[in-house]
């Protein structure tokens, strides 16, 4: 239930994770079917799907599910425990772990609901909102006065209709947001209008940049339904695109912003790792056991393996020379 909780909460903050479940164990795993757990963008596990032996292989491979935004069922164990019956389409991955258990786990992403704030109260913006309920946005609808820049952030789009109404104003707490998408509805004149009087009070160049003004796929003269029809079409391809993740990471780069991760801009965080010379599984540096000897680092995934490689340290360096 912990687990649950924890999903919840991540997806109503908009951030991309995974969710590791175990489907399949073969004792004595510490382990158990049913068992889950969370993995985060940057690494961090909450929940339970295993041991040591585990736990670094479906923190890697959990990152990579959340890059590619594709779901993967992964068999840990020794290659001789599965031989030929193996099904396709899963990944094995060996680890040579005392226990001698293996693990069957299913690993599939959670990707953050697109947030859309529309501020103003024409009717466009009613039917822009209605229009991305049918997607099943989370859209929230806001008049002028009653907008804030803390009801969006790096990961939202942000959609000024305002028109004519303090839109100076608005669009000013908008940029303040750095959204992943920021567009003025209106006329090109009018929108220069804006842009350049929040300008003339020192609103950076590099801010105001990112507005699109006139907001939405350029459909000439039109209804107020044809419009809140382009301005979506607009979201939905730079979202195929790409192009809003990348507004997404360079938001986050600015200085004093909070790091944000989305499903499209992802790559597996980097994680320093090594192979244990002893059993040849892949660890975590950070969070293996060390050990220094004649001027080299090793690292090991448990303290037998570390025990091991202490009693004859030339044995496992000659193996690990000939692999």
């Amino acid at each position: 239930m912990d687990v649950l909780a924890e999903m919840s909460e991540l997806t109503r903050r908009g951030q991309a994770f995974a969710l590791a479940t175990v489907v399949w164990r073969q004792p004595p795993s510490s382990s158990q079917p049913g068992a889950r757990a969370i993995i985060t963008a940057d690494g961090e596990l909450r929940g339970w799907i295993g041991g040591a032996c585990a736990e670094p292989v479906v923190i890697r491979e959990a990152q990579r599910v959340i890059a590619e935004g594709t779901a993967r069922l992964v068999l840990l164990g020794t290659p001789d425990q599965f031989g030929g019956a193996v099904p396709d389409g899963m990944t094995v991955i060996p680890i040579s772990c005392q226990s001698e258990g293996a693990l069957e786990i299913y690993i599939e992403p959670i990707v953050p609901t697109p947030h859309l704030v529309i501020i103003g109260s024409s009717p466009m913006a009613s039917t822009l909102a209605s229009l991305a309920g049918v997607l099943g946005w989370r859209t929230d609808l806001v008049s002028g006065p009653d907008f804030a820049t803390d009801r969006a952030d790096e990961r939202s789009m942000i959609v000024v209709a305002t028109q004519g109404h303090d839109d100076e104003d608005v669009l000013a707490r908008a940029v303040a947001a750095r959204p992943a998408y920021l567009g003025l509805v209106g006329s090109r004149r009018r929108g220069a209008t804006v842009l350049g009087y929040l300008a003339d009070r020192g609103v950076p160049k590099e801010d105001l940049d990112r507005v699109r003004v006139p907001a939405g796929l350029d459909l000439g003269k039109t209804t107020h339904q044809e419009i809140a029809v382009a301005i979506l079409a607009e979201l939905v391809q730079l979202r195929a695109s790409g192009a809003l993740s990348r507004s997404q990471a360079a938001a986050s780069a600015k200085p004093g912003r909070r790091k944000v991760t989305g499903p499209n801009d992802l790559a597996p965080a980097a994680r320093a790792e090594a192979v244990d010379p002893v059993c040849g599984m892949t660890v975590a540096t950070a969070s293996s056991r060390a050990l220094r000897h004649d001027g080299a680092d090793y690292y090991f995934c448990c303290a037998g393996c570390r025990q091991a490689f202490e009693q004859d340290p030339d044995a496992y360096i000659k193996k690990e020379t000939r692999c």
